[in-house]
C-alpha cells in the first residue's frame, strides 16, 4: 500500500487527505500539523474545525505533528504549505528522506517571497543532491478544498518534467470525483497558479467598489493575458494558459465566493486596511505574498504586468483601489 504524507494541516492539506481517502487506490495517509493541539483535536472530534468545518476526516487518516513520524517510509510527500514557510518545513524534512527518495508533490500555489523561486525549483535546490534525486510534481487547477472535499466533481492537473512521475500520481490520487490530467509544462502550471491569485485580488477589488459585470470579464480576459506574457517568457506552453491551471483556475479564484484571494480584495475595495483584513483572517491568500515577487520576474524579462503592479500598489504601496482602476484605464489605448 502507497504511503502518503501531507504536510500542512489547513484547508487545502486537509481536504486532500480526506480526497486521497476516497481514490481508486488504497492509500495510508499522514497528514502533519505544525502544532500540536490542533492535531490531538482532529484526531480526537475527526474533524478540522479551524479550517474545513463541517468535513469528516476518514478514520484511516493519521493527524501529527510529528515530521519523523509522519514521514517514515513515505513513498510520496505533498506539500500543503503557504508559499512563504516551504522553505523552513522542506528543510526540516531533509533530515528525514532516506535515500529512496520519496515523490515529492508540490500543492502550493505561490513563490517564494525572497527568492521568487517557483516551489518544484526550490524543492531541486533542497533535495537535488539526494541520490538518487527525487522525482518532482506540482498539483494545480480549479479546486477549492471545501468542494473537493465534499466529493462535488474536481479537475487539476499535474504536471512533471518526468512523464513517468505526472503518470503515477495521476493513478494514486484520481478518485471518483478528483479527476487529473497530466502535463510536461511545469512553469506554466505553476506560474499560473501563482499569478491567478493576484488577478483575484484585483477582481474582488472591482466588486469591493462597486463595479458591475463588464469590469470583471474584463479583467479576467486581461489578466489571462498578463499570465500568458510572462509564462511564454519563462518558457510556458500557450495551451496550459488556456486549460485547467490557467483559465480555469482564474476564473473560479476571480468568481467563486470561497476564494480567500477574491474575498482580501472586495475588503480593500471597501476601504478597509491590508493590516487589518490580515489581523482577522485565518487562511493565507497567497496573492499577497506573490505580487512582488512576479513583478521581480517580470522586470528580469521585460515583462510588463499592468494588472499586477497596480495590486502590488495597493497591497504595499498604499494606492486605493479606485486610484488604481482609473490607471488601468487610462493606460494608453492599443490593439489587442
Amino acid at each position: 500500500m502507497t504511503k502518503i504524507a501531507i504536510l500542512g494541516g489547513g484547508s487545502w492539506g486537509t481536504a486532500l487527505a480526506i480526497v486521497l481517502s476516497r481514490s481508486h487506490k488504497p492509500h495510508d495517509i499522514s497528514l502533519w500539523m505544525r502544532d500540536s493541539v490542533p492535531a490531538e483535536i482532529i484526531n480526537k472530534s475527526r474533524e478540522n474545525h479551524l479550517y474545513l468545518p463541517g468535513c469528516p476526516v476518514p478514520a484511516g487518516v493519521q493527524i501529527s505533528n510529528d515530521l519523523a513520524e509522519t514521514l517514515m517510509n513515505a513513498d510520496i510527500v505533498v506539500g500543503a504549505m503557504p508559499a512563504a514557510h516551504a522553505r523552513e518545513i522542506y528543510s526540516r524534512v531533509l533530515p528525514f528522506i532516506s535515500n529512496a527518495s520519496p515523490v515529492f508533490v508540490s500543492a502550493t500555489k505561490g513563490l517564494e517571497p525572497s527568492t521568487h523561486l517557483r516551489m518544484s525549483e526550490l524543492l531541486a535546490q533542497l533535495f537535488g543532491k539526494l541520490s538518487p534525486p527525487p522525482q518532482i510534481a506540482v498539483l494545480s487547477g480549479p479546486s477549492f478544498a471545501l468542494e473537493a472535499a465534499r466529493e462535488d466533481p474536481t479537475a487539476v492537473v499535474i504536471a512533471s518534467q518526468q512523464e513517468s512521475c505526472a503518470a503515477l500520481i495521476q493513478q494514486e490520487f484520481a478518485g471518483p470525483h478528483f479527476r487529473i490530467y497530466t502535463n510536461e509544462d511545469v512553469v506554466g502550471v505553476e506560474l499560473a497558479g501563482a499569478m491567478k491569485n493576484v488577478i483575484a485580488i484585483a477582481a474582488g477589488a472591482c466588486q469591493g467598489l462597486g463595479l458591475g459585470a463588464n469590469a470583471i470579464a474584463a479583467l479576467i480576459t486581461r489578466g489571462l493575458a498578463e499570465m500568458s506574457r510572462l509564462a511564454l517568457a519563462l518558457g510556458a506552453r500557450p495551451e496550459t494558459l488556456s486549460g485547467l491551471a490557467g483559465l480555469g483556475d482564474l476564473v473560479l479564484t476571480c468568481t467563486g465566493v470561497l476564494s480567500r484571494n477574491r474575498q482580501l480584495g472586495i475588503e480593500l475595495g471597501k476601504g478597509r486596511a491590508l493590516h487589518e483584513i490580515l489581523a482577522n483572517t485565518r487562511t493565507v491568500a497567497e496573492g499577497v505574498g506573490t505580487s512582488a515577487a512576479l513583478l521581480a520576474l517580470a522586470a528580469e524579462h521585460h515583462i510588463e504586468l499592468p494588472i499586477t503592479a497596480q495590486v502590488d500598489a495597493i497591497l504595499h504601496h498604499g494606492k486605493s483601489p479606485r486610484e488604481a482602476i482609473t490607471e488601468i484605464m487610462d493606460r494608453p489605448q492599443k490593439r489587442e
